[in-house]
């Protein structure tokens, strides 16, 4: 394992060193060889920010086989599976991925469509790996290598030398530093990606034997104009089994290298990708979209919208002070402390009646969490901790009678478990981002709330006023 502590480094500074980025757009090149090859791209999402780079994609909930065979057979490039897994403890999310990929597998069979599966996990590191891509393996077999793509250009998350980093202003600053590391649950202390792997593995793979694709592979052309010719010649001769991490720090790294995996699975070879957002849409050519704005609505009176605010990480709570200083908001907090000790029925019935009054007289509401973090002795323990915050925050929106204008869920599991147990979706659509990382769905006929804009907000995505920003979106 490499024993060098990888610092914080200018980002200005960084870059400047290196080679320029592919100046051509590859994404027609991409799209063409996706609709020729019309092979299903299925991505597993941790949680349901993953779909924070694309549009006109659907997303669903479960995965029985009348709903897999249905999207095996439409004319859509790709589909997503929404399992929370980051929410579930080691064995539950071992045993929903053995399912998963066994009802895929059937589905495949029965359509005669293949597929290539993305595990779509956390940018900054955090989630069931390996134990995620070692059961898809499991049940797929026959897998060549694990590629491993956190980069994501909206969260500042750049991967330099096998180095993962995180923007931080006008400095990267190394991910094991920052405070997503410390992650109570899915913590770490490498930043070299290589030595990440064999830390995360328990020794199994060893950092030496990680294979990689550097920023200038990316960025330098092969021969007889194939621009991605080394790539997939890289990607073919790689040891079968392996883990290779991938480097990126620009869009077209993450489109260059795109192109050279789909024409080394056209040459017969089978990836599992274990990446950030970015990819997918690399993988599709999905080009940005200019951001999504509300309608217009006709001038009767309209109902009041709702956020609530789960996630507790610092720019969250950072992104919540500005919020709950605009004076025209409904604010609710829930003191998670009475929630923990079986002493939240009245908190809860409490914020119902007092969102339910807001909606229906037309005003925008807040509900959040308090911001104390609470913390347990052991994984287990804490993982019950977000679940019970969870649980209650689904109750909330359970008893709402009033349809809101929008929702806006602030944190992955929160708005997960919002979408599947308090709005009942099975299948949305992506409808683009409100602001960048920020992806918005429009929710099916079968929800609770049918086709209002659901804005399933990251916990660590933004700025300081981004939060408040989406809330002005919808503003009457």
């Amino acid at each position: 394992m490499n024993s060098e502590i990888p610092s914080p480094q200018s980002k200005a500074r960084i870059f400047a060193v290196l080679p320029p980025p592919w100046p051509e757009d590859l994404t027609p090149l991409i799209q063409g060889t996706v609709t020729a090859w019309g092979q299903k791209l299925v991505v597993l999402d941790d949680d349901p920010t993953g779909t924070q780079t694309v549009h006109g994609v659907p997303v669903l909930t479960g995965w029985d086989a009348a709903a897999l065979q249905a999207e095996f057979e439409n004319h859509l490039p790709c589909f997503y599976i929404l399992t929370n897994s980051r929410s579930l403890s080691g064995h539950e999310a071992r045993r929903m991925n053995l399912e998963i990929a066994a009802a895929l597998k059937a589905a495949s069979k029965l359509t005669q469509k293949d597929f290539v599966l993305v595990s779509r996990s956390d940018s900054t590191l955090r989630g069931h790996y390996p134990l995620e891509t070692d059961a898809l393996a499991e049940i797929l077999e026959g897998i060549d290598a694990t590629i491993i793509i956190p980069y994501f250009e909206a969260g500042g998350r750049y991967t330099i030398n096998n180095i993962h980093y995180v923007a931080e202003g006008d400095d990267l600053i190394p991910a094991a530093q920052t405070a997503f590391a410390r992650d109570a649950v899915f913590g770490y202390r490498n930043s070299n990606l290589c030595d990440w792997v064999e830390e995360k593995t328990g020794g199994r793979v060893r950092s030496v034997d990680v294979q990689s694709i550097d920023l200038p592979s990316l960025r330098q052309a092969a021969p007889h104009h194939e621009p991605t010719r080394r790539i997939t010649v890289k990607l073919l001769s790689l040891p079968k089994g392996c883990v290779c991490v991938v480097n990126a720090c620009h869009h077209r790294d993450i489109e260059f290298f795109a192109l050279g995996s789909l024409m080394a699975e056209r040459a017969g070879a089978r990836f599992i990708y274990r990446t950030a957002a970015q990819f997918v849409a690399a993988r599709l050519g999905i080009k940005p979209t200019a951001l999504w704005h509300p309608p217009k609505e006709p001038s009767a009176k309209k109902s009041g919208g709702l956020t609530v605010v789960g996630s507790y990480v610092p720019k969250t709570t950072q992104q919540l002070e500005p919020v709950l200083a605009d004076s025209c908001l409904v604010k609710i907090e829930l003191h998670v402390g009475c929630l923990l000790q079986n002493e939240g029925n009245d908190e809860i019935a409490h914020a119902a009646s007092v969102i339910n009054q807001a909606i229906e007289n037309g005003q925008d509401a807040v509900i959040y969490t308090s911001r104390q973090l609470v913390t347990a002795s052991s994984t287990q323990d804490h993982l019950t901790i977000g679940q019970k915050i969870s649980s209650a925050l689904v109750e909330i929106v359970r008893k709402l009678e009033s349809r809101p204008r929008y929702l806006i869920a602030k944190g992955g599991i929160t708005s997960s478990d919002l979408a599947t147990k308090a709005l009942g979706v099975k299948r949305s659509m992506v409808l683009g981002q409100i602001l960048p990382g920020v992806p918005i769905w429009e929710l099916g006929f079968e929800t609770k709330f049918p086709g209002i804009p659901y804005v399933v907000f990251p916990g660590n995505v933004g700025g300081p006023n981004a939060l408040r920003e989406a809330i002005q979106c919808f503003k009457i």
